[in-house]
């Protein structure tokens, strides 16, 4: 691991992909291990003629639904079936490119995320932020267009590295502009490609994925702690 040349304390190793976090590789596996298995059966590989149709089959099956979330706030009966949704749709992705570029960013945010929070807080992000993206979206739209990918999970990682990015700049204000580059890039190329070749409304759960990962961020910080214990002195003055 580098030092920093001014106090010699650690820095992150230099590269997207060095010294991967073995979780953050064992999440990323798992994405790309579902989607060789589909490729697999729509290519008549493994499992016959019937597994043409795995694909549509796992995302029926494991997507979120709006109208099932809907369904379950209408009724106020919670199913186990909508439940399970929330964290099994990440798993699922609409083609090749989509898982791809999936776990592509998952390693490479992983990563940065890992290296400034921990593994276990990485996990937490991943997971929150997927669970906040299904919730909006199921809240705010009227889709019967299943929800699938990582994406708002791998928000979240954008969201939490955004605020390590903000906290870490001096206090002028191009330094804390810079902390938000990122997400506005992707933002960008999202929407241009969405012009060009139609899309969805996914970035509503995206973006709430970015939001809370932003949010818990100065609560799993290392000092996270100590951050929460002057939140509460604070409170306790007023």
């Amino acid at each position: 691991m580098r030092r920093a040349p001014s106090t010699g304390a650690p820095m992150p190793s230099s590269g997207p992909f060095q010294r991967l976090p073995p979780l953050v590789v064992a999440l990323a596996l798992g994405l790309v291990a579902v989607e060789a298995l589909l490729q697999l059966g729509a290519h008549g590989l493994i499992g016959g003629p019937q597994a043409a149709g795995w694909r549509i089959e796992a995302m029926t099956r494991f997507g979120f639904s709006a109208p099932l979330f809907d369904y379950m706030v209408e009724t106020r009966r919670p199913t186990t079936e909508a439940l399970t949704r929330f964290v099994t749709y990440p798993a699922v992705h609409s083609g090749a490119m989509h898982a791809i570029f999936g776990a592509v960013l998952l390693l490479a945010l992983g990563k940065a995320v890992a290296e400034r929070f921990s593994q276990v807080a990485t996990a937490g992000i991943l997971l929150a932020g997927s669970i906040a993206g299904a919730l909006a979206y199921g809240l705010s739209l009227d889709s019967r267009v299943l929800l699938v990918g990582a994406y708002p999970g791998v928000y979240g990682l954008i969201g939490a590295f955004s605020w390590w990015l903000f906290t870490a700049s001096d206090s002028a204000a191009r330094g804390r502009i810079a902390a938000f580059r990122l997400i506005g890039v992707l933002a960008g190329l999202q929407l241009l490609f969405r012009l060009l070749v139609g899309g969805g409304d996914e970035w509503v759960a995206h973006l709430a994925g970015f939001a809370t990962g932003f949010a818990l961020a100065p609560l799993l910080a290392p000092d996270g702690g100590a951050r929460l214990r002057r939140w509460r002195d604070r409170a306790r003055q007023r």
